[in-house]
């Protein structure tokens, strides 16, 4: 029984951490949208045209070398590779177009998830 309990407990710790964690990120894009100029919309327009016939698999609000930007991962048919596209959250001006390729992509998702554990890890 003492068992169960201990269990239960545990799981809601865990659950508690998750739910906080989750309104510190929420909690942070509210204040990168607060200081974004340029919208969502109109930074995808920009983004796309680095990447005719593209579509957005994902977006992000970051700051990125001191600089507010939206970051667009771009699939384009005939390929697998990604063209990521920065456009700069203040001005609207595109920062930079990189074409990754699948093994790069897999590359920098492992290395976002060690970077998102250490920060996890540095919280606790």
């Amino acid at each position: 029984m003492k068992l169960k309990l201990l269990a239960s407990s545990a799981l809601a710790v865990v659950l508690f951490a998750g739910c906080a964690s989750e309104k510190n990120e929420e909690a942070n894009e509210a204040k990168l949208q607060a200081e974004a100029k340029v919208s969502r919309a109109d930074a995808e327009k920009t983004a796309l045209t680095k990447a005719p016939g593209g579509t957005v698999k994902d977006a992000e609000l970051e700051k990125e070398g001191g600089k507010l930007i939206w970051s667009f991962d771009i699939a384009t048919p005939g390929t697998k590779d990604i063209t990521e596209v920065a456009v700069d959250a203040i001005t609207g001006a595109v920062v930079s177009v990189e074409n990754e390729t699948p093994a790069q992509q897999a590359k920098e998702k492992a290395e976002d998830a060690k970077k998102e554990k250490k920060e996890k890890d540095d919280k606790d």
